[in-house]
């Protein structure tokens, strides 16, 4: 009950946020959520459920690509000093460039399928998972590492038993971050060169000055980034029994 209560206040107040600016626009292009949310579970059956599930597939695959090669990189870096200092000079002079003007690039490569858009979004997150993990790596005490080391752990047993498990609730914050990031770049990927995900849906509903589809489309965007959000919080659950969530 105090579970569904936390999610029902949070819900109402941007209902009555969008019906109040709603109401002050006054104009076709924003129209009232209930007409919006009407629409929306008009079309969900039919058609917007094809395009949901294509997005949150692409998304959820170029997270799960990101941080197999992010994460892994980011605690070897953060282990070791000496190769900290030659990659982490690397990853600073790449990450500040905008990657998303590779786009045309990687369409050129590997078409107009779905692995551009993956590939598109897991090149972008991989260098905050790659930056957190080496954060959460330098972060643990060195006196827990000696202590193994004394007693005969070797190097992949630090790493499972200390390094891993300790970074295990920044992995789960990083993730959280990463969604938003992954969900604006999966819709930009998808105004290009496709018919089908949910990006395309709400561009192609505003091209034909269908702005309650538009919104309909809007609302399964959300609905992608609360069923990411709610995979993670019931994962960190599971796996970090420690940890109050």
């Amino acid at each position: 009950m105090v579970r569904l209560k936390k999610i029902f206040m949070p819900l109402m107040v941007v209902y009555l946020l969008w019906w109040g600016v709603a109401l002050i626009v006054n104009k076709p292009i924003l129209p009232l959520p209930h007409c919006a949310l009407t629409y929306f579970i008009k079309i969900l059956p039919t058609q917007l459920w094809h395009h949901i599930l294509i997005s949150l597939y692409r998304v959820a695959s170029a997270i799960g690509i990101a941080l197999f090669f992010g994460m892994p990189v980011g605690l070897l870096i953060g282990r070791n000093k000496e190769i900290d200092q030659v990659i982490s000079p690397i990853i600073y002079i790449i990450h500040p460039i905008p990657k998303i003007a590779f786009l045309p690039v990687m369409m050129l490569l590997f078409g107009l399928g779905n692995a551009t858009k993956i590939l598109m979004i897991a090149m972008i997150i991989f260098f905050i998972i790659v930056i957190t993990g080496r954060d959460a790596g330098k972060n643990i005490d060195k006196q827990v590492y000696y202590s193994l080391i004394a007693m005969g752990a070797n190097e992949w047993q630090i790493y499972r038993h200390v390094i891993i498990p300790a970074s295990l609730p920044a992995l789960f914050t990083m993730l959280r971050i990463t969604i938003g990031t992954a969900i604006a770049v999966l819709f930009f990927t998808e105004t290009f060169g496709t018919s089908q995900g949910i990006g395309y849906f709400i561009i192609n509903a505003w091209a034909r000055i269908n702005y309650e589809e538009m919104f309909a489309g809007i609302i399964g965007l959300s609905l992608i980034g609360l069923m990411l959000y709610v995979i993670v919080d019931l994962l960190e659950r599971q796996i970090c029994k420690w940890k109050r969530v």
